[in-house]
């Protein structure tokens, strides 16, 4: 089915101290040049790499750490970009989208990749604001590795450790960089502090900063017992020297450290150790990379990636030390039937293949982004989604390269790519082989926590909204969006604000529409109290033949949640059979437009008990009419009440924070339900009235400095206070008043 796969890897390009490229040999570079066919706008990637070759790297950790500049400096420092990208001066080719380069920092998972030493590091820069999180588990579906970012003068932050818990709970190996040693205030130890106090692991440093702040010059190899002394300039390079005299006994009493980590980790090691007080630098490399895999050992590396500090150090790191996708094994995925199934990552295996990613482009249409757990893939096929049971034809597969594409001849095991045009396929779908459907899991977005109102700002746009939104939930399925039958509003809701307000510049950018957004609607529901018996007559005579109903209504409330409840308790023909359906549907289509306020009625018990009717007059409609006139009166008798929903809350911040967010829950109206601990943090739960969290995101992030999350779930109605319900009457009558005057 797929053509043959030659593995053999790219001649390495030898990166020297002077910044001087040194291409093996002749033939070396014939071979280079030959697998780089130079398209008008694309790169025929035409190297070929066994699965053993490959890694597949996630960056993640706070935002504003410096993920995004550590990736542009990989990129600069193997010559893969001309200059260095950087976020601040919008030249980023990591974030290159209108809304990065505007915001000064990444909203969404980016792609791109780079040689060396014939290896493929497929790299995968993700968003540090809790807004975007989703981007986060999506692309750690389909790592291998990640680099948790810590920065070096504020040590751990909240989504640090969000990002870090997430990691672990995908089994994902983990290299700590300490970024930002420059700036001023950093320090390298109490970044190691931080890291074992607030994420509860020990980081094993194979690196110590030589100089601090500005004065930082170089970095002490532990495993090599080296000095490397960087040149300063963004690309990288240095020089190997003998450790300085002045920080030895700091490299000894921390090459012992890391010695006895990786010696603990491995029994084999442990003996080594004992009997030779040390182990040698390829025993060390050995174990660290056996500890990794295992998430028994956290080895961390520093530096300064604005200027190339450490960057080469690391990208070694992730080649020695990370696995391949061979190392990681087999994926688990689901057969139709819903028993398990595992996969290995070999060529031979029928293919697979999980979308991690989608991207919206309203000329080019979709861009599938997505990963290759088992066999392979070359020239044009049809693939199978087995989620939506669909069959995609594939035409040309290529590699990302931030915004660019390059083109490539065949996929192996493990390696990440993209597709355009596919129809129906979309993030979270597995494309397998139809012959041997699997489908791989992806992680559920959380439920959105702030909600907003959508409105076209020109008339005849509501159409366009739907399809816009649409098509935008399929590169991001952690946007919600839906119609209020109650409130009769577009509903669109996110992570956060910032979520939404980017999600309208994106419908702006691509579909051209302008929408505003207003705080939605509270989805009140009115009931009643109390018991009331009623006569409702409807007659009508207008010259020929007339409207006549007659009925009698007994209304009563119903325990909460009970909805509604019609009874006929007609004895005889007072009313003919075919008139009481009539009077519940009059009864029915009162309870939907609301009495009070205009909000739906529930919670009601009507019987139906008594009533005439004239055999020449009466009529369907005429029963309907009395039956809905009797309701709207006998309401208003019965102790009407609102009733306002109530959600479960649970807000996630660190210890610190505790008494200021329970005092801002009881403020809000709420009941604190119990607090628990949650790794580092505490964790308040309540219950709060909706209409009070409506803007809770924000405010949130405001008192906990951008340290604080929470998620909630409906829970029940209760009693609205009278004091806010007479607001909330008067608000409504308002409107109904200006809407009849439009």
């Amino acid at each position: 089915m797929f053509p043959s796969i030659s593995h053999a890897p790219l001649q390495t390009l030898v990166i020297s101290t002077r910044n001087d490229f040194l291409i093996a040999s002749k033939q070396a570079e014939r071979e280079f040049t030959d697998r780089l066919v130079i398209s008008s706008r694309k790169e025929l990637f035409m190297a070929k790499y066994e699965s053993r070759h490959l890694r597949n790297v996630a960056f993640i950790g706070h935002g504003g750490v410096g993920k995004t500049t550590i990736c542009e400096a990989m990129l600069f420092a193997v010559g893969k970009t001309e200059r260095l990208g950087k976020v601040d001066d919008g030249s980023s080719y990591m974030d290159f989208e209108p809304e990065e380069q505007k915001r000064r920092g990444s909203i969404s998972a980016s792609f791109n990749f780079l040689e060396k030493d014939g290896n493929k590091v497929n790299i995968i820069d993700t968003p540090g604001d809790a807004n975007f999180a989703y981007e986060v588990d999506s692309v750690l579906a389909v790592a291998d590795g990640a680099i948790l970012v810590v920065d070096a003068t504020n040590g751990v932050e909240f989504q640090t450790g969000k990002a870090n818990e997430r990691a672990a709970a995908n089994g994902i190996p983990r290299l700590i960089f300490i970024s930002r040693l420059d700036r001023e205030r950093a320090n390298f130890y109490n970044a190691l502090d931080s890291i074992a106090a607030k994420l509860d692991i020990k980081p094993t440093p194979l690196f110590l900063p030589i100089g601090t702040e500005s004065s930082l010059e170089g970095l002490i190899d532990l495993v090599n017992q080296k000095a490397l002394l960087f040149s300063g300039d963004a690309k990288g390079d240095y020089r190997i020297a003998e450790i300085p005299t002045e920080l030895a006994a700091d490299a000894k009493k921390y090459r012992e450290i890391m010695v006895e980590d990786v010696a603990e980790s491995d029994e084999e090691l442990m003996d080594k150790y004992l009997s030779d007080g040390d182990l040698s630098g390829e025993d060390l490399k050995a174990g660290i990379k056996k500890a990794l895999l295992a998430n028994s050992l956290f080895p961390t590396i520093c530096g300064a990636a604005n200027k190339g500090i450490g960057v080469l150090p690391l990208l070694d790191a992730i080649i020695d030390y990370l696995p391949s996708p061979n190392e990681r094994g087999e994926v688990v995925g689901f057969q139709p039937d819903g028993n398990s199934e595992k996969r290995k990552p070999e060529a031979s295996a029928p293919f697979a293949a999980l979308v991690c990613k989608t991207i919206a482009d309203p000329y080019a249409g979709k861009l599938t982004i997505f990963r290759v757990f088992s066999g392979a893939l070359g020239g044009e096929t049809n693939l199978f989604n087995s989620n939506k049971k669909f069959s995609e034809r594939f035409s040309s597969v290529f590699f990302l390269e931030g915004k660019t594409q390059k083109t490539t001849d065949v996929l192996v095991a493990g390696d990440i790519a993209a597709v355009a045009k596919l129809k129906e396929t979309a993030t979270g779908d597995t494309l397998c082989n139809e012959k041997s459907p699997i489908t791989f899991p992806l992680p559920t977005p959380l439920p959105p926590v702030m909600s907003f109102a959508v409105e076209p700002k020109s008339r005849g746009d509501e159409e366009k909204i739907v399809s816009s939104i649409n098509r935008l939930i399929e590169e991001d399925p952690s946007l919600k969006f839906f119609r209020n039958e109650e409130t009769h509003e577009m509903i669109l809701s996110g992570a956060g604000q910032v979520h939404i307000e980017v999600t309208v510049e994106r419908m702006r950018r691509k579909f051209a529409l302008e929408v505003n957004l207003k705080t939605p609607k509270v989805p009140y529901k009115e009931t009643i109290k109390g018991k009331t018996s009623l006569q409702s007559k409807y007659k009508k005579q207008s010259g020929g033949r007339g409207q006549y109903g007659d009925c009698w209504l007994e209304i009563e409330p119903l325990p909460r949640g009970g909805g509604f409840e019609f009874l006929d308790k007609i004895v005889g023909g007072v009313i003919p059979q075919q008139y009481r359906p009539a009077v519940e549907k009059g009864i029915v289509e009162a309870m939907v437009e609301g009495i009070l306020a205009g909000f739906p009625v529930v919670d009601v018990r009507v019987s139906l008990v008594d009533g005439s009717y004239h055999t020449v007059d009466s009529s369907e409609m005429a029963f309907k009419i009395a039956g809905s006139m009797g309701f709207k009166k006998g309401f208003m008798n019965c102790q009407p009440i609102l009733l306002e929903p109530i959600v479960n809350i649970q807000v996630e911040i660190p210890e610190e924070y505790m008494g200021d967010i329970i005092g801002d829950l009881n403020s809000r109206r709420g009941r604190i339900a119990g607090m628990e601990t949650r790794g580092s943090n505490s964790v308040v739960k309540a219950q709060v009235p909706l209409a009070e969290i409506l803007k809770y995101a924000p405010d949130l992030r405001s008192m906990t400095s951008g340290r604080g999350f929470f998620t909630y779930e409906h829970s029940h109605y209760e009693e609205l206070p009278a004091h806010l319900a007479e607001k909330v009457i008067a608000e409504a009558k308002k409107e109904k008043e200006e809407a009849d005057k439009k």
